[in-house]
Protein backbone atom coordinates (compact mmCIF):
# COMPACT_ATOMS: atom_id res chain seq x y z
CA UNK A 1 0.00 0.00 0.00
CA UNK A 2 1.28 3.16 -0.73
CA UNK A 3 2.12 5.29 2.02
CA UNK A 4 3.55 8.84 2.16
CA UNK A 5 5.16 8.25 5.39
CA UNK A 6 7.75 5.64 4.11
CA UNK A 7 8.04 7.56 1.15
CA UNK A 8 9.49 10.80 2.45
CA UNK A 9 13.19 11.14 3.17
CA UNK A 10 14.05 11.11 7.16
CA UNK A 11 15.23 14.88 7.12
CA UNK A 12 11.69 15.84 5.55
CA UNK A 13 9.95 14.06 7.80
CA UNK A 14 11.45 15.49 11.03
CA UNK A 15 11.05 19.25 9.47
CA UNK A 16 7.34 18.18 9.15
CA UNK A 17 7.31 17.18 12.83
CA UNK A 18 8.97 20.09 14.40
CA UNK A 19 7.15 22.02 11.95
CA UNK A 20 3.81 21.17 13.05
CA UNK A 21 4.63 21.37 16.82
CA UNK A 22 5.81 25.21 16.29
CA UNK A 23 2.41 25.54 14.62
CA UNK A 24 0.62 23.72 16.74
CA UNK A 25 2.84 26.69 19.35
CA UNK A 26 1.86 29.93 17.15
CA UNK A 27 -1.93 28.45 16.35
CA UNK A 28 -2.06 28.18 20.37
CA UNK A 29 -4.23 30.88 21.12
CA UNK A 30 -6.86 29.53 18.07
CA UNK A 31 -7.16 26.24 19.94
CA UNK A 32 -7.83 27.48 23.24
CA UNK A 33 -10.16 30.18 22.03
CA UNK A 34 -12.33 27.59 20.13
CA UNK A 35 -12.62 24.88 23.25
CA UNK A 36 -13.85 25.34 26.78
CA UNK A 37 -10.49 27.16 27.99
CA UNK A 38 -12.07 30.00 28.84
CA UNK A 39 -9.19 31.95 27.15
CA UNK A 40 -7.99 35.50 28.21
CA UNK A 41 -5.20 37.97 27.27
CA UNK A 42 -3.53 36.84 30.43
CA UNK A 43 -4.66 33.38 29.91
CA UNK A 44 -3.14 33.67 26.48
CA UNK A 45 0.18 34.74 27.69
CA UNK A 46 1.16 32.37 30.68
CA UNK A 47 -0.02 29.60 27.75
CA UNK A 48 2.06 31.09 25.03
CA UNK A 49 5.67 31.77 27.73
CA UNK A 50 4.82 27.99 28.81
CA UNK A 51 4.88 27.20 24.95
CA UNK A 52 7.67 28.38 23.75
CA UNK A 53 9.75 27.62 27.13
CA UNK A 54 8.65 24.17 25.83
CA UNK A 55 9.89 24.21 22.34
CA UNK A 56 13.52 25.14 23.12
CA UNK A 57 13.65 22.40 25.23
CA UNK A 58 12.71 20.41 23.12
CA UNK A 59 15.00 21.52 20.32
CA UNK A 60 17.79 22.14 22.07
CA UNK A 61 17.68 18.35 23.26
CA UNK A 62 17.03 17.74 19.38
CA UNK A 63 20.01 19.91 18.07
CA UNK A 64 22.59 19.09 20.80
CA UNK A 65 22.42 15.51 21.21
CA UNK A 66 22.16 15.54 17.00
CA UNK A 67 24.51 12.55 15.27
CA UNK A 68 25.14 11.26 18.39
CA UNK A 69 26.02 7.67 19.91
CA UNK A 70 23.35 7.33 22.94
CA UNK A 71 25.70 5.95 25.48
CA UNK A 72 29.12 7.03 25.07
CA UNK A 73 30.82 9.58 26.91
CA UNK A 74 30.57 12.59 24.70
CA UNK A 75 26.13 11.62 24.33
CA UNK A 76 26.09 11.64 28.59
CA UNK A 77 28.06 14.70 29.09
CA UNK A 78 26.19 16.76 26.79
CA UNK A 79 22.83 15.21 27.85
CA UNK A 80 23.79 15.98 31.47
CA UNK A 81 24.13 19.76 29.99
CA UNK A 82 20.98 19.57 28.18
CA UNK A 83 18.87 18.37 31.34
CA UNK A 84 20.51 21.23 33.15
CA UNK A 85 19.79 23.96 30.66
CA UNK A 86 16.27 22.63 30.29
CA UNK A 87 15.87 22.55 34.19
CA UNK A 88 16.73 26.04 34.23
CA UNK A 89 14.35 26.76 32.00
CA UNK A 90 11.29 24.86 33.46
CA UNK A 91 12.17 26.60 36.38
CA UNK A 92 11.97 29.97 35.45
CA UNK A 93 8.41 29.38 33.57
CA UNK A 94 7.71 28.11 36.90
CA UNK A 95 8.30 31.32 38.82
CA UNK A 96 7.15 33.33 35.86
CA UNK A 97 4.00 31.60 35.61
CA UNK A 98 3.37 30.51 39.17
CA UNK A 99 0.23 28.71 40.92
CA UNK A 100 -0.50 25.34 39.30
CA UNK A 101 3.70 25.63 37.87
CA UNK A 102 4.98 25.89 40.99
CA UNK A 103 3.06 22.90 42.37
CA UNK A 104 4.16 20.56 39.46
CA UNK A 105 7.89 22.35 39.71
CA UNK A 106 8.05 21.16 43.50
CA UNK A 107 6.31 17.48 42.55
CA UNK A 108 9.48 17.19 40.54
CA UNK A 109 11.95 18.28 42.87
CA UNK A 110 10.62 15.60 44.88
CA UNK A 111 11.41 12.49 42.70
CA UNK A 112 15.03 11.92 43.76
CA UNK A 113 16.05 8.48 41.58
CA UNK A 114 13.10 8.80 39.42
CA UNK A 115 14.22 12.03 37.38
CA UNK A 116 17.73 13.04 36.56
CA UNK A 117 19.09 14.76 39.16
CA UNK A 118 19.55 17.94 37.12
CA UNK A 119 16.00 18.14 37.48
CA UNK A 120 15.43 17.50 40.93
CA UNK A 121 17.91 19.67 42.30
CA UNK A 122 17.20 22.75 40.17
CA UNK A 123 13.42 22.47 41.10
CA UNK A 124 14.13 21.96 44.51
CA UNK A 125 14.45 25.72 44.92
CA UNK A 126 10.79 26.20 44.26
CA UNK A 127 9.98 24.67 48.20
CA UNK A 128 11.44 27.67 49.44
CA UNK A 129 11.15 30.10 47.30
CA UNK A 130 8.11 30.40 46.27
CA UNK A 131 6.23 33.80 45.17
CA UNK A 132 4.56 35.49 47.17
CA UNK A 133 1.52 38.10 47.05
CA UNK A 134 1.40 41.37 48.43
CA UNK A 135 -0.58 41.10 51.81
CA UNK A 136 -2.98 43.85 51.07
CA UNK A 137 -4.21 41.26 48.06
CA UNK A 138 -4.63 38.28 50.39
CA UNK A 139 -6.58 40.96 53.23
CA UNK A 140 -9.21 41.27 50.05
CA UNK A 141 -9.56 37.69 49.15
CA UNK A 142 -10.22 37.85 53.26
CA UNK A 143 -12.99 39.69 53.25
CA UNK A 144 -14.50 39.04 49.87
CA UNK A 145 -14.96 34.93 51.52
CA UNK A 146 -15.58 35.91 55.28
CA UNK A 147 -17.38 38.85 54.55
CA UNK A 148 -15.57 41.07 57.52
CA UNK A 149 -12.25 43.31 57.40
CA UNK A 150 -9.15 41.93 58.62
CA UNK A 151 -8.59 44.54 61.31
CA UNK A 152 -12.42 43.85 62.46
CA UNK A 153 -11.53 40.63 63.16
CA UNK A 154 -7.77 40.78 64.40
CA UNK A 155 -5.98 42.52 67.13
CA UNK A 156 -2.89 42.04 64.66
CA UNK A 157 -2.04 40.11 61.56
CA UNK A 158 1.32 39.86 60.07
CA UNK A 159 2.47 41.58 57.12
CA UNK A 160 5.13 38.85 56.77
CA UNK A 161 4.24 35.08 56.55
CA UNK A 162 5.26 32.23 58.04
CA UNK A 163 5.39 30.11 55.04
CA UNK A 164 4.36 30.80 51.24
CA UNK A 165 3.59 27.99 49.19
CA UNK A 166 2.96 27.59 45.43
CA UNK A 167 -1.59 28.05 46.00
CA UNK A 168 -1.34 29.84 49.10
CA UNK A 169 0.23 31.87 52.25
CA UNK A 170 0.45 31.80 55.96
CA UNK A 171 0.22 34.71 58.14
CA UNK A 172 -0.14 34.60 61.70
CA UNK A 173 -3.08 36.93 63.74
CA UNK A 174 -4.18 37.26 67.17
CA UNK A 175 -7.81 37.87 67.61
CA UNK A 176 -9.19 40.15 69.69
CA UNK A 177 -10.16 37.75 72.44
CA UNK A 178 -6.27 37.03 72.56
CA UNK A 179 -6.41 33.48 70.39
CA UNK A 180 -3.17 32.71 68.36
CA UNK A 181 -4.01 32.03 64.82
CA UNK A 182 -2.30 30.55 61.37
CA UNK A 183 -4.32 32.22 58.68
CA UNK A 184 -4.38 30.47 55.34
CA UNK A 185 -5.28 32.17 52.36
CA UNK A 186 -5.13 31.32 48.78
CA UNK A 187 -3.23 33.69 46.31
CA UNK A 188 -5.85 36.01 44.53
CA UNK A 189 -5.18 34.84 40.74
CA UNK A 190 -4.49 30.80 41.28
CA UNK A 191 -7.70 29.57 40.88
CA UNK A 192 -8.72 31.85 38.05
CA UNK A 193 -5.49 30.71 36.38
CA UNK A 194 -5.51 26.89 37.06
CA UNK A 195 -7.79 25.65 34.54
CA UNK A 196 -5.81 26.74 31.82
CA UNK A 197 -2.59 26.12 33.16
CA UNK A 198 -3.78 22.99 33.88
CA UNK A 199 -4.85 22.42 29.85
CA UNK A 200 -1.42 24.17 29.21
CA UNK A 201 0.29 21.61 30.28
CA UNK A 202 -1.95 18.55 29.41
CA UNK A 203 -1.66 19.75 25.56
CA UNK A 204 1.98 20.72 25.91
CA UNK A 205 2.82 17.42 27.65
CA UNK A 206 0.81 15.51 24.45
CA UNK A 207 2.91 17.29 21.80
CA UNK A 208 6.33 16.34 23.73
CA UNK A 209 5.16 13.00 23.60
CA UNK A 210 4.57 13.03 20.29
CA UNK A 211 7.86 14.52 18.95
CA UNK A 212 9.54 11.52 21.43
CA UNK A 213 7.14 8.57 21.57
CA UNK A 214 9.70 7.41 24.75
CA UNK A 215 8.65 10.52 26.71
CA UNK A 216 5.94 9.00 28.99
CA UNK A 217 4.63 11.74 31.20
CA UNK A 218 1.09 12.11 30.30
CA UNK A 219 1.00 10.88 33.99
CA UNK A 220 2.02 14.36 35.01
CA UNK A 221 -0.63 16.20 34.12
CA UNK A 222 -3.36 13.93 34.65
CA UNK A 223 -2.60 13.65 38.64
CA UNK A 224 -2.59 18.01 38.62
CA UNK A 225 -5.72 17.44 36.49
CA UNK A 226 -7.15 15.53 39.00
CA UNK A 227 -5.60 16.82 42.26
CA UNK A 228 -5.18 20.61 41.83
CA UNK A 229 -9.16 21.50 42.09
CA UNK A 230 -8.76 19.27 45.80
CA UNK A 231 -6.17 21.44 46.99
CA UNK A 232 -7.65 24.15 45.86
CA UNK A 233 -10.64 23.74 48.05
CA UNK A 234 -9.79 25.13 51.95
CA UNK A 235 -13.32 23.68 53.30
CA UNK A 236 -12.18 20.24 52.12
CA UNK A 237 -8.50 20.75 53.73
CA UNK A 238 -10.34 21.38 56.82
CA UNK A 239 -12.61 18.60 56.74
CA UNK A 240 -9.25 16.21 55.99
CA UNK A 241 -7.54 17.84 59.14
CA UNK A 242 -10.43 16.80 61.43
CA UNK A 243 -10.75 13.39 59.86
CA UNK A 244 -7.01 12.42 60.40
CA UNK A 245 -6.99 14.19 63.47
CA UNK A 246 -9.87 11.92 64.49
CA UNK A 247 -8.35 8.59 62.75
CA UNK A 248 -5.20 8.91 64.48
CA UNK A 249 -6.10 10.30 68.10
CA UNK A 250 -4.14 7.49 69.40
CA UNK A 251 -1.05 8.30 68.45
CA UNK A 252 -0.33 11.01 71.18
CA UNK A 253 2.76 12.43 69.87
CA UNK A 254 0.78 13.57 66.79
CA UNK A 255 -0.69 17.70 66.54
CA UNK A 256 -2.96 18.53 63.95
CA UNK A 257 -4.19 21.98 64.12
CA UNK A 258 -8.05 22.55 65.25
CA UNK A 259 -9.56 24.55 62.16
CA UNK A 260 -11.73 27.88 62.90
CA UNK A 261 -14.81 27.28 60.95
CA UNK A 262 -16.03 30.92 61.53
CA UNK A 263 -13.06 31.87 59.49
CA UNK A 264 -13.16 29.60 57.23
CA UNK A 265 -13.98 29.78 53.39
CA UNK A 266 -12.96 27.70 49.93
CA UNK A 267 -10.20 30.48 49.78
CA UNK A 268 -9.87 30.82 53.72
CA UNK A 269 -8.39 28.52 56.00
CA UNK A 270 -7.72 29.77 59.98
CA UNK A 271 -6.26 27.06 62.14
CA UNK A 272 -4.95 27.33 65.58
CA UNK A 273 -1.00 28.62 65.44
CA UNK A 274 1.32 25.86 66.84
CA UNK A 275 5.24 25.81 67.48
CA UNK A 276 7.61 24.05 66.27
CA UNK A 277 10.71 23.68 64.00
CA UNK A 278 10.66 21.76 60.83
CA UNK A 279 11.50 18.55 60.62
CA UNK A 280 14.82 18.75 58.78
CA UNK A 281 16.38 21.54 61.24
CA UNK A 282 18.70 19.36 63.24
CA UNK A 283 19.96 22.51 64.93
CA UNK A 284 16.27 23.04 66.37
CA UNK A 285 16.14 19.97 67.61
CA UNK A 286 19.85 19.83 69.21
CA UNK A 287 18.98 23.42 70.83
CA UNK A 288 15.67 21.98 72.10
CA UNK A 289 17.05 18.60 73.40
CA UNK A 290 14.92 16.48 70.46
CA UNK A 291 16.28 13.38 69.72
CA UNK A 292 16.42 12.99 65.79
CA UNK A 293 15.96 8.85 65.76
CA UNK A 294 12.63 9.74 67.89
CA UNK A 295 11.25 11.99 65.45
CA UNK A 296 12.26 9.44 62.48
CA UNK A 297 10.76 6.46 63.82
CA UNK A 298 7.79 8.59 64.73
CA UNK A 299 7.01 9.57 61.23
CA UNK A 300 7.94 6.31 60.26
CA UNK A 301 5.02 5.08 62.68
CA UNK A 302 2.84 7.66 61.44
CA UNK A 303 2.65 6.72 57.88
CA UNK A 304 2.97 3.31 57.88
CA UNK A 305 -0.21 3.35 59.75
CA UNK A 306 -1.33 5.84 57.06
CA UNK A 307 -0.83 3.86 53.81
CA UNK A 308 -0.72 0.12 55.04
CA UNK A 309 -3.73 0.10 57.45
CA UNK A 310 -6.08 3.06 57.06
CA UNK A 311 -5.32 3.56 53.56
CA UNK A 312 -5.79 6.78 53.35
CA UNK A 313 -2.50 9.19 53.34
CA UNK A 314 -1.20 12.64 53.64
CA UNK A 315 0.58 13.18 50.42
CA UNK A 316 2.89 16.50 51.00
CA UNK A 317 5.12 16.04 53.75
CA UNK A 318 7.81 18.04 52.61
CA UNK A 319 9.75 19.60 55.26
CA UNK A 320 7.47 22.79 55.47
CA UNK A 321 4.72 20.77 56.12
CA UNK A 322 5.87 18.74 59.26
CA UNK A 323 7.17 20.02 62.75
CA UNK A 324 8.58 18.77 65.69
CA UNK A 325 8.25 20.27 69.17
CA UNK A 326 9.15 19.47 72.84
CA UNK A 327 6.69 18.76 75.19
CA UNK A 328 6.08 17.58 78.49
CA UNK A 329 4.72 14.21 77.26
CA UNK A 330 7.80 14.24 75.07
CA UNK A 331 8.41 14.96 71.30
CA UNK A 332 5.84 16.11 69.42
CA UNK A 333 5.16 15.67 65.35
CA UNK A 334 3.03 18.58 64.30
CA UNK A 335 1.47 17.92 60.58
CA UNK A 336 0.07 20.80 58.59
CA UNK A 337 -1.10 21.68 54.96
CA UNK A 338 -3.73 18.61 54.37
CA UNK A 339 -4.56 19.61 51.36
CA UNK A 340 -3.75 16.75 49.36
CA UNK A 341 -4.62 13.15 50.73
CA UNK A 342 -4.92 10.12 48.71
CA UNK A 343 -7.33 7.33 49.54
CA UNK A 344 -6.33 3.94 48.55
CA UNK A 345 -8.70 0.65 47.68
CA UNK A 346 -8.40 -2.34 49.95
CA UNK A 347 -7.09 -4.47 46.68
CA UNK A 348 -4.28 -2.08 45.90
CA UNK A 349 -3.34 -1.78 49.58
CA UNK A 350 -3.12 -5.26 50.27
CA UNK A 351 -1.49 -5.85 47.54
CA UNK A 352 1.05 -3.03 48.56
CA UNK A 353 1.67 -4.76 51.85
CA UNK A 354 2.16 -8.06 50.26
CA UNK A 355 4.68 -6.25 47.71
CA UNK A 356 6.71 -4.51 50.79
CA UNK A 357 6.46 -7.80 52.80
CA UNK A 358 8.30 -9.29 49.83
CA UNK A 359 10.67 -6.28 49.45
CA UNK A 360 11.80 -7.00 53.06
CA UNK A 361 11.92 -10.63 52.99
CA UNK A 362 13.67 -10.38 49.64
CA UNK A 363 11.13 -12.82 48.08
CA UNK A 364 12.06 -12.34 44.76
CA UNK A 365 9.26 -14.40 43.63
CA UNK A 366 6.71 -12.45 45.96
CA UNK A 367 8.23 -9.41 44.20
CA UNK A 368 7.88 -10.42 40.62
CA UNK A 369 4.17 -11.13 41.44
CA UNK A 370 2.67 -8.24 43.63
CA UNK A 371 4.65 -5.86 41.55
CA UNK A 372 2.74 -7.58 38.63
CA UNK A 373 -0.27 -6.69 39.69
CA UNK A 374 0.52 -3.40 39.94
CA UNK A 375 1.01 -3.37 36.18
CA UNK A 376 4.60 -2.70 35.86
CA UNK A 377 5.42 -6.33 33.91
CA UNK A 378 8.98 -7.40 33.12
CA UNK A 379 10.42 -3.85 34.41
CA UNK A 380 9.60 -4.92 37.70
CA UNK A 381 13.37 -5.19 39.28
CA UNK A 382 13.77 -1.22 38.51
CA UNK A 383 10.10 -1.03 39.90
CA UNK A 384 11.60 -2.43 43.23
CA UNK A 385 14.68 -0.34 43.12
CA UNK A 386 12.02 2.91 42.84
CA UNK A 387 10.19 2.10 45.16
CA UNK A 388 12.53 1.50 48.06
CA UNK A 389 15.48 3.73 46.83
CA UNK A 390 17.91 1.04 47.04
CA UNK A 391 20.19 -1.06 44.33
CA UNK A 392 18.86 -4.41 43.10
CA UNK A 393 21.60 -6.12 44.34
CA UNK A 394 20.62 -4.88 47.71
CA UNK A 395 16.87 -5.66 46.86
CA UNK A 396 17.90 -9.41 46.47
CA UNK A 397 20.05 -9.39 49.66
CA UNK A 398 17.31 -8.08 52.01
CA UNK A 399 16.78 -4.15 51.73
CA UNK A 400 17.13 -4.35 56.17
CA UNK A 401 20.79 -5.75 56.04
CA UNK A 402 22.89 -3.38 54.97
CA UNK A 403 22.66 0.14 55.38
CA UNK A 404 22.42 3.11 52.67
CA UNK A 405 25.57 4.58 51.25
CA UNK A 406 26.80 7.68 49.46
CA UNK A 407 28.08 4.90 46.45
CA UNK A 408 24.92 3.26 46.35
CA UNK A 409 23.08 6.72 46.18
CA UNK A 410 25.33 7.93 43.67
CA UNK A 411 24.39 5.21 41.31
CA UNK A 412 20.98 5.38 42.00
CA UNK A 413 20.99 9.20 41.40
CA UNK A 414 23.16 7.88 37.72
CA UNK A 415 20.59 5.18 37.02
CA UNK A 416 17.74 8.12 36.99
CA UNK A 417 19.43 9.62 33.96
CA UNK A 418 20.46 5.90 32.34
CA UNK A 419 16.97 4.43 32.81
CA UNK A 420 14.80 7.81 32.18
CA UNK A 421 13.05 6.23 29.65
CA UNK A 422 12.09 2.88 31.44
CA UNK A 423 11.22 4.80 34.66
CA UNK A 424 8.37 6.90 32.51
CA UNK A 425 7.43 3.88 31.07
CA UNK A 426 6.76 2.20 34.81
CA UNK A 427 5.36 5.38 36.00
CA UNK A 428 2.80 5.55 33.14
CA UNK A 429 1.44 2.14 33.24
CA UNK A 430 1.44 1.98 37.53
CA UNK A 431 -2.30 2.56 39.07
CA UNK A 432 -2.73 6.39 40.02
CA UNK A 433 -2.80 5.54 43.71
CA UNK A 434 0.80 4.69 43.34
CA UNK A 435 1.95 7.87 42.05
CA UNK A 436 1.39 9.81 45.26
CA UNK A 437 2.26 7.03 47.41
CA UNK A 438 5.61 7.54 45.67
CA UNK A 439 5.81 10.86 45.77
CA UNK A 440 5.54 10.42 49.70
CA UNK A 441 7.90 7.74 50.10
CA UNK A 442 10.16 10.09 48.71
CA UNK A 443 9.93 13.00 50.77
CA UNK A 444 9.88 11.36 53.54
CA UNK A 445 13.30 9.41 52.28
CA UNK A 446 14.97 12.69 52.06
CA UNK A 447 13.62 13.42 55.40
CA UNK A 448 15.38 10.31 56.85
CA UNK A 449 18.34 10.77 54.71
CA UNK A 450 18.63 14.63 56.89
CA UNK A 451 17.83 13.09 60.04
CA UNK A 452 20.58 9.95 59.11
CA UNK A 453 18.32 7.68 60.11
CA UNK A 454 17.06 6.04 56.89
CA UNK A 455 16.77 2.56 56.19
CA UNK A 456 17.57 1.58 60.07
CA UNK A 457 15.68 -1.59 61.07
CA UNK A 458 13.68 -0.20 63.32
CA UNK A 459 11.06 1.28 60.46
CA UNK A 460 11.36 -1.83 58.58
CA UNK A 461 9.96 -3.18 61.91
CA UNK A 462 7.05 -0.64 61.99
CA UNK A 463 5.98 -1.46 58.33
CA UNK A 464 6.21 -4.90 59.21
CA UNK A 465 3.64 -4.92 61.69
CA UNK A 466 1.22 -2.00 59.62
CA UNK A 467 1.46 -4.64 56.80
CA UNK A 468 0.86 -7.86 58.98
CA UNK A 469 -1.94 -6.32 60.86
CA UNK A 470 -3.73 -4.85 57.59
CA UNK A 471 -3.48 -8.29 56.31
CA UNK A 472 -4.57 -9.39 58.99
CA UNK A 473 -7.85 -7.17 59.25
CA UNK A 474 -8.60 -7.70 55.20
CA UNK A 475 -8.67 -11.72 55.86
CA UNK A 476 -10.69 -11.17 59.21
CA UNK A 477 -13.38 -9.22 57.26
CA UNK A 478 -13.67 -12.03 54.74
CA UNK A 479 -13.59 -14.62 57.24
CA UNK A 480 -16.70 -16.62 57.50
CA UNK A 481 -17.47 -18.00 60.90
CA UNK A 482 -16.20 -18.34 64.19
CA UNK A 483 -13.49 -21.32 63.77
CA UNK A 484 -12.05 -19.31 60.80
CA UNK A 485 -11.97 -15.80 62.09
CA UNK A 486 -9.86 -17.12 65.55
CA UNK A 487 -7.81 -18.93 63.08
CA UNK A 488 -7.21 -15.44 61.59
CA UNK A 489 -6.67 -13.98 64.79
CA UNK A 490 -4.37 -16.27 66.22
CA UNK A 491 -1.86 -16.57 63.07
CA UNK A 492 -1.47 -12.58 62.90
CA UNK A 493 -0.70 -12.64 67.07
CA UNK A 494 2.17 -15.30 65.97
CA UNK A 495 3.44 -12.82 62.85
CA UNK A 496 3.18 -9.68 64.93
CA UNK A 497 5.15 -12.24 68.14
CA UNK A 498 7.45 -13.18 65.76
CA UNK A 499 8.20 -9.50 64.51
CA UNK A 500 8.70 -8.54 68.02
CA UNK A 501 10.79 -11.04 69.15
CA UNK A 502 13.05 -10.02 66.34
CA UNK A 503 12.52 -6.68 67.20
CA UNK A 504 13.93 -7.48 70.79
CA UNK A 505 16.69 -9.76 69.31
CA UNK A 506 18.14 -6.59 67.69
CA UNK A 507 17.83 -4.35 70.35
CA UNK A 508 19.54 -7.05 72.69
CA UNK A 509 22.55 -7.71 69.65
CA UNK A 510 23.00 -4.09 69.75
CA UNK A 511 23.36 -3.43 73.65
CA UNK A 512 25.81 -6.15 73.82
CA UNK A 513 27.40 -4.95 70.89
CA UNK A 514 27.94 -1.15 72.35
CA UNK A 515 28.96 -2.94 75.85
CA UNK A 516 31.59 -4.88 74.38
CA UNK A 517 33.33 -1.59 72.13
CA UNK A 518 33.33 0.15 75.43
CA UNK A 519 35.37 -2.76 77.27
CA UNK A 520 37.66 -2.78 74.84
CA UNK A 521 37.99 0.90 73.77
CA UNK A 522 41.52 1.97 74.87
CA UNK A 523 41.76 5.52 76.17
CA UNK A 524 43.71 7.95 74.31
CA UNK A 525 45.63 10.24 76.64
CA UNK A 526 48.40 13.49 76.29
CA UNK A 527 51.76 12.58 75.74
Amino acid sequence: MFSLRTMLPRKVKQVLKYGTLAGATLGAGYVVKNNDWEISTIGAVRFGRAALTVARVVVDYKWSLRNLEPGTEQYLKLKSEVHTRSAEHLRNLCFVNGGAFIKVGQHLATLDYLLPQEYVQTMKVLHSNAPQSPVEDLMKVFEEDIGKKVEDVFEYFSPEPLGTASLAQVHRARTKDGRDLAVKIQHPKVKAHSYVDIKTMEFLIRQVHWVFPDFQYVWLAEETRRNLPKELDFVREGEHCERVAKMFEHFKFLKVPRVHWELTSGRVLTMEYCEGGQVNDREYMTRHGINVNDVASKLGKLYSEMIFVNGYVHCDPHPGNVLVNKTSAGTQIVLLDHGLYQTLTDDFRINYCKLWISLIHADLKGIEKYSNNLNVGKLYPLFACMLTARSWENVTGGIDKKPVTEAENQELSDNAGMYMIQISEVLNSIPRQMLLIMKTNDVLRGIESILHSRASASSFINMSRCCIRAMGQHKLKHSSGFVKAFKTRLYTQWLLLKVDLYSLYLWISSSYLMKLMKRNSVPVTAS
